[in-house]
Order: structure tokens, then sequence, then C-alpha cells
């Protein structure tokens, strides 16, 4: 679910290049969506694996499109058992394969080089559902690589996921995630 995506700032990084349209290819390898979630007894959190990604950017145009995915069966909290829960009973990931976030626009500039903060609104899409998001994106640009970070709150419950609280065990109705992307930076006309 962290897919929710600080995957968008990677998209940001895009507009360091001279050319028209610049893309940033995802590297899932360097990319990481971490997620937070307490319970009355104590906070759980975890990690879901960032599958693929491309985004888009026209500076000039200040459009930006892609796409950023996340294996929604890929949630690892360090409990079999709640993993495989969390999996096929709140995200139905058997149906479900897939957590996306389509950035749609970008508020602010991009720095050549260095550091910038953008916000970043597009489409995340869980459980079969897409909900408006903007999310405030940092992102730092170095040579051909871009790595962006955001954090946001996914009010899961009330999108139509189930609550996986029992009569003991209370749990948020929201989880936090931190999203951490990472990608080549790739000019093209």
């Amino acid at each position: 679910m962290r897919s929710k995506f600080v995957m968008a700032g990677v998209l940001l990084c895009a507009g360091l290049a001279g050319a028209q349209t610049t893309t940033v290819r995802i590297d899932p390898v360097q990319s990481q969506v971490s997620f937070t979630l307490g319970d009355v007894l104590h906070t759980v959190r975890g990690n879901f694996q960032v599958s693929e990604g491309e985004v888009r950017f026209n500076r000039d145009a200040s459009t930006v499109s892609g796409v950023i995915n996340v294996g929604a069966g890929s949630g690892k909290s360090g409990n079999d058992t709640r993993d495989r829960r969390m999996s096929k009973d709140v995200l139905e990931a058997g149906k479900f394969t897939t957590v996306s976030f389509a950035p749609q626009t970008m508020t602010g500039s991009l720095a050549e080089s260095g550091d910038s903060t953008v916000q970043v609104t597009g489409l995340f899409t869980v459980h079969g559902s897409s909900h408006p998001l903007t999310v405030p994106v940092s992102v730092h640009i170095e040579g051909g690589r871009c790595s962006a970070t955001t954090h946001f709150v996914v009010p899961y419950v009330q999108w139509g996921m189930k609550d996986p609280s029992t009569f003991v065990l209370r749990v948020a109705k929201e989880v936090s995630i931190d999203l951490t992307l990472a990608g080549k930076i790739e000019d093209t006309q």
C-alpha cells in the first residue's frame, strides 16, 4: 500500500535534462514502500515491493504521466500469519494484484540538480478503486539519477477494505505510508 506513492516523486525528477520529454525508470531494488499500522498492543511496521515504474515529464508543458506499480501481495511485516491475512482478506491480492500510482499534475519547480520539493497529484489505485491523491515529494537529482521520498496516509477502511480488527485486537483505520523511489533519468525527444 505504500506504493502510494512516493513513487510520484521519482516522476518529478525527470525535469532535469534539456530534452523535451524526460523519462525516469524506477529501480525496484533501490525503491521501497514502508507502512506503519497501529493497534492497541503495538505498532506494526513492514514493507511492500515496488515491481516497476516509469514516469514521463515535460518541464516546458508542465505535464507528467506514467505509473508506479507495487505488488499487492508483497507486503511483509515479519509475521507470516498476519501477512497472509493482510494479503488475502484486506487487500484481496489474489483479485487485485497491483497497487499503483499514476501521476497527473505537479506543482512547484525542480532544480536541475540537488534538492527540490513539489506537490504531485494523481490517481492512487488500490483494491480495485482509484482515489485522487496529492502528496508532497522531496526530490534529489544528481547526475543521471533521481530519488524521491514522500509520506501520506491511506484511509483503507474508508476506501472499502476490510477492517482486520477483532473483538480483542483493535487496529487503526488508516495506514501511514513512506515511499522512497530511485531511478535512472533518460532523455527522449
